[in-house]
């Protein structure tokens, strides 16, 4: 019963610890949410600025795994190439080692209540701030004090050694150094790295064992190297059901993290011994109580030595390792899935700004499907020939399916990473997305109920003449210009958009009261056949429609006055 107990405390206060991570993670993100995105246009640079990136991010979102992940998303997106993936990567194995030196330097060197207690204090009155920025500093030093909290907890939690002997003769097993004594540990603190989700957190758990008296110089060492392995556990699995580059980028990863610490294992002994000189301290000389105080700044200082020799093993070889990588995983012959599918790891809200950029570029993809699907429908509209008709129209059904379910994905994501919104301008991006997304797919909803128009024309043998042919030529093909310059603009980021699309509007409503005109007249003279005057007005008020779809978007962009136009899909 004595063990369920103690067990149940370390889980709550490792708990505890890493509630306090997330808290000062979003804190720290919502103050620096400008520098997070100019980091993100220094992944495209060159290796060593991406590995200077990979580190900033780190330390400013405190975990690594979150760092790879928002990586291998990037990746999939195709944000990011794999020679800068790596480099991210690298840098954020050495920024993980943030963590461990706040441990280190501030959890055994103070007192942690006094610590936590007086960071919580600096918190209070800046929660009730009316000002966004005051509410964001209240969230970091809050983070801060729940996290000191928890490592106390941690501490208070780790039985004591002198009343359980047992448990340090279990673990002086491990002690010896053999090459199977650190496997084990290796595999060890992988799990434990695997259950917990954070190598951060599993760091934490380690240096306060060593402090403890639980465990000496090698068996925490070898844990040290068993987390940087688990930590590409979450990484992996955000890559499956990925594309083929966003597997190559966890493979990369993994590859990187296995390989570093079995360079590490073979190099352990040289390796304690240039951290000994670093510190100051002969640990091994040390008695254990003396090892008990050394041992966190000395782990501290492990971590960092080993991820910076790997960094520096690795970094002159980058795009060796990158096309090892592509050979390993080869491209797939096709990389379309039948169901759309937008790639990311469901509940988790680091660094929203990364994936507010993944979402535009989304949206963009969705912006040139519509356009896509436009031109195919304008080509099937002037063709005559009757035996293609049927496989167009499928394969525009195909594209506009295929829209539903990018507005389903995009939309469920947007909802999602708005109930996690972390400023005021992330969710008035994200409302504009959301909008942006729903125009687009119901323009794609009016191109196919165009194509279905065209394929009654052609079932029922309509023919226009040559008066009506100019009249929808001509519509259609200023609708098509509109079309162009609205998803255009969605990525070169169009300034004069409203104005340019106001007058495009303009032109269509003008035309097309000009048209239906056209169309009553010759109803009223009986010069034209009822059934295809029909028709034109059907084809003409979804061209209408259209423009009324793509003046919306452009209001959205340019943040104007949001006024709904006709939303009727025919």
């Amino acid at each position: 019963m004595d063990i369920l107990i103690s067990l149940i405390k370390i889980i709550g206060s490792v708990g505890l610890f890493l509630f306090g991570m997330q808290i000062l993670s979003e804190g720290l993100q919502k103050s620096a949410s400008g520098r997070l995105k100019r980091t993100l246009e220094m992944m495209t640079g060159n290796r060593i600025l991406s590995v200077i990136t990979g580190f900033l991010i780190t330390v400013i979102i405190q975990s690594s795994s979150a760092t790879t992940v928002m990586v291998v998303s990037f990746v999939n997106a195709g944000l990011m190439n794999l020679i800068s993936a790596i480099g991210v990567i690298l840098g954020a194995n050495i920024g993980t080692t943030v963590t461990g030196w706040i441990v280190a330097l501030l959890g055994f060197s103070v007192d942690i209540t006094i610590l936590s207690l007086f960071s919580i204090a600096i918190a209070l009155p800046f929660l009730f701030s009316k000002k966004t920025k005051g509410r964001d500093f209240a969230e970091i030093f809050m983070g801060f004090g729940l996290l000191f909290i928890g490592l106390e907890f941690i501490q208070a939690s780790m039985p004591d050694v002198s009343s359980h002997p047992e448990i340090l003769s279990f673990l002086s097993r491990f002690e010896d150094g053999s090459l199977s004594s650190i496997l084990i540990c290796v595999l060890i603190g992988t799990l434990l790295t695997v259950v917990v989700q954070s190598s951060s957190a599993s760091m934490a758990i380690t240096i306060t064992m060593a402090y403890q008296g639980w465990i000496g110089v090698w068996t925490a060492c070898a844990l040290c190297l068993g987390q940087n392995i688990g930590t590409t556990v979450t990484a992996y699995i955000a890559s499956l059901g990925a594309s083929t580059n966003a597997k190559r980028a966890a493979t990369a990863h993994t590859l990187f993290n296995v390989v570093g610490s079995v360079l590490v294992l073979f190099l352990m002994k040289p390796m304690l011994g240039v951290v000994n000189w670093m510190t100051g301290a002969d640990v091994f000389a040390l008695s254990e109580s003396e090892m008990c105080l050394v041992l966190p700044t000395f782990l501290a200082t492990f971590h960092t030595l080993f991820n910076l020799f790997n960094t520096a093993v690795f970094f002159p070889f980058v795009k060796p390792f990158a096309a090892l990588i592509e050979r390993l995983i080869p491209e797939k012959k096709t990389e379309e899935e039948e169901h759309y599918q937008f790639k990311y790891i469901a509940g988790r809200a680091e660094a929203p700004e990364f994936y507010l950029i993944a979402l535009k570029n989304e949206v963009k993809k969705l912006g040139m499907l519509t356009k896509d699907m436009f031109n195919s429908w304008a080509l099937l509209s002037s063709s005559v020939d009757v035996d293609m008709v049927g496989d167009r129209i499928d394969q525009l059904k195909k594209r506009e399916e295929r829209a539903d379910e990018m507005q389903d994905e995009l939309t469920s994501f947007s909802i999602l990473m708005l109930q996690n919104s972390q400023s005021p301008t992330n969710a008035d991006e994200l409302h504009k997305i959301i909008r942006v997304i729903d125009e687009l797919e119901s323009i794609t909803d009016s191109i196919y109920n165009l194509s279905k128009l065209t394929e009654d024309r052609f079932g029922k043998g309509i023919v226009f003449s040559e008066e009506e042919r100019k009249e929808i030529s001509g519509y259609r093909a200023l609708t098509g210009e509109f079309v162009s310059f609205v998803v255009d603009s969605l990525d070169s980021g169009e300034r004069d958009i409203l104005s340019s699309s106001r007058t495009l509007e303009e032109r269509m409503d003008s035309e097309h009261k000009r048209l239906s005109n056209e169309v009553q007249l010759r109803l009223e003279k009986g010069n034209g056949d009822f059934r295809t005057q029909l028709l034109i007005l059907e084809v003409e008020r979804n061209l209408e429609h259209i423009g009324d779809y793509l003046l919306n978007i452009a209001e959205t962009m340019a943040g104007g006055k949001d006024t709904d136009h006709e939303d009727e899909a025919v």
